[in-house]
Parts: structure tokens; C-alpha cells; sequence
């Protein structure tokens, strides 16, 4: 009895920094396979930002043009690339070598015809304006973070880096009877980087 073939699917992760996990996308992607009958052939799992250059992206690329599976599953268009063109370029790309982009969360991907990639272009744009919208009040939100650390007087961003200069004059005047407050007026350093100073053993610095 002759038996359809099933449709071999790869699974495309990706997470923007270190902090983030795949673990949330991939139990969907999976159960998308099951439910659709899929079998899946490989999984490419990417932990970078797409400002900068995707391997794991551009290994699936070249495996899909070879014929090595049918279809890409990803968990949303902003998981598979975070630019409008960027994403129907790639899907077009994709359906040039014969493989279909699914979604679990746009699940109009399955459809075929020139609505699927109208729909493409259109809600890719919805998410790289969302994206734009998040950057923008990170960005102002920082700035207002600044703008209240330069009224009060506290520093803003990464601590000051130690010197072996620092630390030696923190430890003479410490030695000398000063306290904390002291030292940090003497030396012009949060009163932090005194007990910073003070914590650092001198090898620490050399």
C-alpha cells in the first residue's frame, strides 16, 4: 500500500541576547509538527541580535536551497527576522528552493497565493513598528533616568573602572582616620567606588 510521504520540517529558534531561553518557542513548534503530521528533520537554535551576522540563519538558509526538508516552523515572522524586507526577501528565498515558511503565530503563512505574501509584507511591518515603538521609549525612558541622576548628583551607567592610583590613595587616607564620605569628597568617587577601593586587593589592579 503506497503511503504519503511526510513533509519534513525544520525548526528555527532565536532569541535576541543570553538572557532570553528558547524553551518557550520550541514545546509550540513541536506540537505544531505533531498536529500537522510533520517530521522533524532538523532544529537550528540561534542566541544573537540581527544587527549582526546570523550563522545558524544562514546554515538553514543553505540546507533548505540543497532540498534538506520542506518547511521552516517558526514561533512568530519577528522570531524568524525583525525587518519587513528582510523577511520577505527570506521567504521568498525559501519558496524559490520549494520550502514553506509556517508560523505558529500566523497561521495565514499556510495559506498559498499572492495574499500570503501581501499578508507577509504587512504584518512584518506591524512588528518592526512595534519594535521601533519599544526602542524609542527604552530610549526615552533612559534619558530620563539621566536626566534625574544629573539633578541629583548621582553618576549614570557602569560603575567607574579601578586604578592602582585609586585604590592606594583610598587605603592611605582610610589609614589615616577618613571615612567613606571623606575619602569620596577627597577623591571625587562615588562613595561606592571608596568601598570598592577598599574591598580590592592591590594584586587586583596591578
Amino acid at each position: 500500500m503506497n503511503t504519503v510521504p511526510r513533509l519534513r520540517v525544520a525548526l528555527y529558534v532565536r532569541v535576541s541576547t543570553g538572557a532570553q531561553t528558547h524553551e518557550n518557542q520550541l514545546p509550540e513548534l513541536e506540537q505544531l509538527a505533531r498536529t500537522h503530521g510533520y517530521a522533524v528533520v532538523a532544529r537550528f537554535a540561534e542566541e544573537a541580535s540581527t544587527a549582526k551576522r546570523r550563522p545558524v540563519f544562514e546554515r538553514m538558509m543553505a540546507d533548505a536551497k540543497r532540498g534538506a526538508f520542506d518547511l521552516v516552523a517558526v514561533w512568530s515572522l519577528d522570531r524568524f527576522g525583525r525587518s519587513m524586507a528582510g523577511n520577505v526577501a527570506d521567504a521568498l528565498a525559501l519558496n524559490r528552493a520549494g520550502v514553506q515558511l509556517v508560523s505558529v503565530r500566523e497561521p495565514w503563512l499556510d495559506t498559498g497565493g499572492p495574499i500570503r505574501d501581501l499578508l507577509l509584507a504587512i504584518f512584518s511591518w506591524v512588528a518592526e513598528q512595534e519594535r521601533r515603538r519599544l526602542s524609542e521609549r527604552t530610549k526615552a525612558g533612559l534619558a530620563r533616568v539621566r536626566q534625574r541622576g544629573s539633578r541629583s548628583g548621582r553618576p549614570i551607567g557602569r560603575p567607574p573602572r579601578l586604578d592602582a592610583a585609586t585604590v592606594a590613595a583610598a587605603v592611605r587616607l582610610a589609614a589615616e582616620g577618613r571615612s567613606g564620605r571623606q575619602i569620596a569628597v577627597a577623591l571625587k568617587i562615588p562613595r561606592s567606588t571608596v568601598r570598592r577601593a577598599l574591598a580590592t586587593p592591590p594584586a587586583a589592579v596591578l
